[in-house]
């Protein structure tokens, strides 16, 4: 039995059952609506998951008692949290000692609602400030559809009409800028979808804001490429990163996520592109995926590293985690706060996740094209 199946089998088993969604060009989605949450995502033809699952899921007797624990249920994929971290997820804050996932947020009590080719989610709940000391009441709405693949426009006219260009960005690859696209569209398989969110203030108070925070969870040990208007230093949010694992370059942040243990960088919003992809060999081949979302650096961006909670304004952050939680790398990004001194009560937001399977070379020119990245 191929892991999509066997996915749709053990939730429903477990009194989990999730939706799955059908693109036109054969990929298909995964959608959990316990925790709100985009499971899976499976290329034409392929039963091989883009996305990190909790290992729990592969029995039912295993997601059962994973199901009835009292540790928080990350069950993988993509997900929605909202930040400031330090006011919804420390509840002693400055006390960083208690961490806590609060419940009516994920897993929360989502409603699912299919309407055509998209599957739309929604969560009321309510919130406390642990440092404003006051309750928000929200509602978070998630709405999910397939995504077509980005190149499928970009073959090689380009090079045809300007062949000094592609001789000019002819890379380390093999393969020139403009004319990459025609041999790896057929042998490179792909599989996206658009995440269209939006969250409101129904009630209360969010005196130092509150924002949209996605995550996206993936198999570890590859490497975050993060584009950069400029050069621009991570800020380091927790953890040791072993000196050799993260690189700057003049546009880009290369970030090798192998290491034990939990770390964490952050990106300033105004040095972000509004692009990251992760990079990784699966031995038989590689995978790309990179997320596309807005960027507005003239925007709140509230969520703040725990030791300096003056420090604002990042929007793109990577996770690497091999501990209790799991072997997984999150590609995470933020949206402007509504609330506090914004005057807003509602944002929306969308972005698109685009996943790529096949040979390591097709998949490091891809990299160049999607990123900027040329390979090692």
């Amino acid at each position: 039995m191929g892991t999509r199946q066997r996915l749709l089998d053990v939730l429903h088993r477990v009194g989990k059952p999730a939706e799955l969604l059908d693109a036109a060009d054969g990929a298909a989605l995964l959608i959990l609506p316990y925790g709100g949450r985009v499971l899976g995502l499976f290329a034409p033809g392929s039963d091989e998951n883009f996305l990190w699952t909790h290992p729990a899921l592969e029995s039912a007797p295993a997601a059962e008692a994973f199901f009835a624990s009292d540790e928080w249920h990350n069950s993988g994929g993509d997900r929605t949290w909202l930040a400031p971290e330090a006011d919804f997820f420390l509840p002693r804050f400055p006390d960083t000692t208690l961490y806590h996932q609060p419940r009516q947020l994920d897993p929360g009590a989502y409603t699912c609602e299919r309407r055509g080719s998209a599957i739309r989610l929604e969560n009321r709940l309510t919130l406390r400030s642990s440092r404003a000391g006051q309750d928000v009441e929200l509602r978070i709405t998630r709405c999910v559809e397939p995504a077509a693949n980005p190149l499928r426009h970009n073959r090689r006219q380009a090079a045809k009409n300007h062949p000094q260009i592609a001789q000019m960005n002819r890379g380390k690859s093999g393969f020139g800028l403009c004319e990459i696209c025609g041999p790896i569209l057929d042998s490179v398989s792909f599989a996206g979808y658009t995440l269209r969110s939006s969250l409101e203030i129904l009630g209360g108070s969010a005196a130092n804001g509150v924002g949209l925070w996605s995550l996206l969870q993936l198999p570890h040990g590859g490497e975050m490429l993060i584009p950069t208007w400029s050069r621009a230093e991570p800020r380091v949010y927790f953890g040791q990163i072993p000196p050799d694992a993260l690189r700057i370059e003049e546009r880009l942040i290369r970030y090798a996520m192998c290491a034990e243990g939990e770390q964490k960088i952050g990106v300033r919003a105004l040095a972000a592109t509004g692009r990251a992809g992760y990079l990784r060999d699966e031995g038989r081949a590689c995978t790309l995926v990179v997320r596309n979302f807005a960027v507005n650096p003239s925007g709140a961006y509230v969520d703040v590293p725990w030791d300096d909670p003056a420090d604002l304004g990042y929007a793109v952050q990577a996770c690497s985690v091999v501990s209790r939680l799991g072997r997984f790398s999150e590609l995470e990004y933020h949206v402007p706060a509504i609330g506090g001194q914004t005057g807003l009560t509602r944002c929306d937001d969308a972005s698109q996740v685009w996943a790529f399977r096949g040979e390591p070379e097709h998949l490091v020119a891809l990299s160049r094209l999607l990123l900027g990245a040329w390979p090692s």
